[in-house]
């Protein structure tokens, strides 16, 4: 610990409750227009000053902060995330470059996936893994939930991408699997399997992970390499491993002036060393590194990845999807390519193509469209990503049909746009695509998205 800090003061900022934060989603709604929101339900923001997208957010009655539940979290408008988690991304775009192409190594939930995609507004291309299988479901649970479009899911153990796809990415963040030392004020259990030998496993398995990030990385790109832990061996010595290894190809990046006051958390060599007591957050840890020069590739994987089982779409085909789709309110992004299996039409972001064929991928893009023999049944995620509210008859729905709505119900609205289809929205977002019957709007939300009496309306604040 520095040597302006204590371990009295570390001990009172772990027993003192987690300010709650979260952070704009951006390819949602703008900053200003989510502070007019929240400023209905009387919240009282404090910018994160490593976000511009990043609040902490108070109420006098904190009883009230379901964030998770709330219609305006369901409809993709924020993303509840601790400050200091956000900081690894802010690292990732600190010198204005907009990166082609970008890993996640350790992407699940999904708090810095959705991040990355929203600095980039969806364009390029992200590759997000996750080792757990359960948690990829979660994670397209919240990219899909936020309208990225840009991104595909792998599910690998994160070591193999250094041999599989070497010097493929414009930048690589690796928020590490590590001992969870800065997460205590959340999760008091965090550090119930603890030990001295399990640290040196951790390490061992975090140097494993940042050599293959880095042969995955262009010459010329950026690694960001963070944890959530405090001690050196997990966090400095991790990146030291690394400097030492490739004395020739590796620099880094000193983060002192990332952000106001973040020389408070620098250490010499210019990481920055959050300790919990500093800006009042969880522990973090956030270096960033630049790769100067190549090295010698790892062997060649001897593993099959399998035959692709996509085609791209015909040209004549393609021109009457196009065309439906921007009848049905869903202007397609040029940035990406139109790729079918069976009846199965899916939306690939360009940027990721070249690595087609190259590993197996669990989920590319967006799921478009189904081909029948009257049409195109329109998916869900791809109306959250793509619906144009402002181009096609839409019905805005007040808090209490959204509600119905997110509880999986039948909508019962007092008047109904012309036609049999038609986008909903909340809050000027599409919240799912309509299909009338009768008097009827017959529910469609994915079953895995249900709310079972769960969704939240805030109380506007007084006046």
């Amino acid at each position: 610990m520095p040597a302006e800090l204590d371990m009295e003061g570390f001990i009172a900022a772990c027993q003192r409750p987690l300010r709650s934060s979260l952070r704009v989603n951006t390819l949602k709604i703008s900053v200003a227009d989510f502070q007019t929101l929240a400023a209905r339900y009387g919240w009282q923001l404090a910018p994160i000053p490593w976000c511009e997208e990043g609040f902490w957010i108070e109420r006098m009655d904190d009883e009230s902060l379901r964030l998770g539940n709330m219609l305006e979290h369901l409809a993709g408008l924020f993303y509840i995330q601790e400050a200091s988690s956000m900081l690894p991304v802010s690292a990732l775009f600190n010198d204005g470059v907009e990166p082609e192409r970008v890993l996640d190594v350790a992407a699940a939930p999904g708090s810095k996936t959705t991040q990355i995609a929203a600095r980039m507004g969806n364009l390029g291309g992200i590759v997000a893994n996750e080792y757990s299988a359960s948690r990829v479901k979660v994670l397209h649970a919240n990219i899909s939930r936020c309208g990225v479009s840009n991104t595909a899911l792998t599910h690998f153990d994160g070591r193999v991408f250094g041999a599989a796809l070497p010097e493929s990415f414009d930048a690589i963040l690796l928020d590490a699997p590590c001992s969870g030392e800065g997460v205590v004020r959340k999760d008091p259990d965090a550090m119930s399997n603890w030990s001295p030998e399990s640290i040196l496993s951790i390490a061992a398995t975090q140097r494993e992970l940042i050599d293959s990030a880095f042969h995955a990385l262009k010459p010329g790109g950026v690694l960001v390499y963070s944890t959530c832990t405090l001690n050196a061996q997990e966090n400095q010595e991790v990146c030291r491993w690394l400097l030492a290894r490739y004395p020739e190809a590796v620099s880094v990046e000193p983060l002192n002036g990332l952000f106001p006051e973040a020389a408070r958390a620098a250490t010499p060599e210019g990481f920055l060393h959050v300790f919990p007591q500093i800006f009042d957050s969880e522990g973090f840890f956030v270096a960033r590194l630049r790769k100067t020069a190549a090295v010698a590739p790892l062997p060649v994987p001897g593993y099959k990845v399998g035959a692709f089982p996509f085609a791209p779409l015909p040209g004549k085909e393609r021109a009457l999807l196009e065309q439906a789709a921007g009848a049905a309110g869903l202007p397609l992004p040029a940035t990406h390519a139109l790729w079918q299996r069976d009846k199965e039409i899916w939306l690939f972001p360009e940027a990721l193509a070249p690595l087609f064929g190259k590993v197996r991928f669990s989920r590319i893009g967006l799921k478009l469209a189904e081909r029948f023999p009257k049409g195109y049944r329109w998916q869900h995620e791809a109306v959250i990503a793509l619906a144009d509210a402002a181009g096609h008859a839409t019905l805005a729905l007040d808090a209490e049909l959204a509600q119905a709505w997110f509880m999986g119900r039948d909508l019962y609205p007092e008047s109904l746009p012309a036609g049999d289809d038609f986008i909903l929205t909340y809050c000027g977002q599409p919240v799912g695509l309509a299909k009338r019957i009768g008097s009827r709007i017959k529910n469609a939300l994915p079953r895995e998205l249900v709310r079972d009496g769960a969704a939240f309306v805030a109380l506007p604040a007084a006046e």
